[in-house]
């Protein structure tokens, strides 16, 4: 059990709602998933709190040699959603992330990813797309640690937010750290708004104002969810995504 509340001083919560954090302080310990050597892991993870409540998740996830692991996250709802997920990579491991943040009002939502990469030959990619209306605040904090051994790194990562008002905000701050020198890692991050020229193109072909945003906003979001292999978890992370934008337009 974590005991110590967090500061603005901690990188990984500078952000955050530290007022609702203290709520629910101490939390319970990371859920911890080991993945032998070879092996296949998939999570689906739909962060849909009610409104007035604080969620904070955390795993510690831990590849061996040749496994692979593959996290979607729809982070959604309460006042507070805060889900961090630390990644320790041995030889030839993979990690892939799609995550999405929709959130409106005065929610604080935060995807925080940290990436172990202690082996030669791991490869991780991540892909996070945020949509934020009211006064919401939206985080992706990721960090890529490369030890000096791990040579043949590579690992990207890959961060976009679209505001539908100017008091929402968007904290994207995608971070390498690198020790070996025979490595490819790459990181990008934008934040932007929807495409007046698209909309009014949709307008033209007398599609309603609150259709065109709703279809612009989930082809954003689109391929954040295009990896989850089973039909049923992916009809339901596709409608539980559908709701929120409803709700946010």
């Amino acid at each position: 059990m974590t005991l110590t509340l967090p500061t603005r001083h901690d990188e990984a919560w500078r952000y955050s709602d530290l007022d609702a954090v203290a709520t629910v302080w101490p939390i319970a310990g990371p859920e911890v998933i080991l993945v032998a050597a070879g092996e296949d892991f998939t999570r689906v993870i739909v962060q849909d709190a009610p409104t007035d409540a604080v969620a904070i998740r955390e795993y510690t996830v831990v590849l061996e040699a040749g496994a692979r692991a593959t996290f979607h996250i729809l982070n959604t709802g309460g006042k507070l959603g805060r889900i961090a997920i630390d990644v320790t990579l041995h030889d030839g491991a993979h990690f892939e992330l799609g995550g999405a943040i929709l959130g409106g009002g005065e929610q604080t939502l935060e995807i925080v990813t940290t990436m172990r990469h202690i082996e030669p030959n791991a490869t991780s990619n991540q892909v996070v797309r945020s949509v934020l209306g009211g006064r919401a605040t939206g985080s992706y904090l990721g960090k890529v640690a490369v030890a000096r051994h791990a040579q043949k790194t590579d690992a990207s990562q890959s961060v976009k937010a679209m505001l539908l008002t100017r008091t929402a905000t968007a904290n994207a701050k995608p971070e390498l750290e690198i020790y070996a020198d025979d490595v490819k890692c790459a990181h990008g991050a934008t934040v932007g708004e929807l495409d007046a020229t698209a909309l009014f193109y949709l307008a033209s072909r007398g599609i309603a104002p609150a259709e065109a945003k709703a279809l612009l906003l989930r082809a954003f979001i689109g391929s954040v969810f295009d990896g989850v292999a089973d039909a049923g978890e992916r009809e339901a992370v596709e409608a539980a995504a559908q709701a929120a934008l409803e709700r946010m337009l």
